[in-house]
């Protein structure tokens, strides 16, 4: 369920990033426009960083369960 919570949060910052940078366009304000860019940087950031860590726990399991199965047989 963390994992879905995690997606959640990633997108909403990444959404309410760019929703902030674009009025910051619109307004004038060089400060929400940067708030903006930065609140989406982190969404995707974090939302990358999330997406290694499976990629490598999958190769870890993968790993172990041909461990698993080398000693079976």
């Amino acid at each position: 369920m963390s994992d879905l919570k995690n997606k959640f949060e990633n997108a909403k910052d990444k959404v309410v990033g760019k929703a902030k940078e674009e009025l910051g366009k619109v307004t004038g304000s060089q400060v929400t426009e940067l708030k903006g860019k930065l609140q989406y940087k982190k969404g995707d950031l974090k939302e990358k960083v999330n997406n290694t860590a499976e990629k490598i726990a999958e190769n870890i399991n993968d790993k172990l369960d041909k461990k698993e199965d080398d000693k079976k047989n």
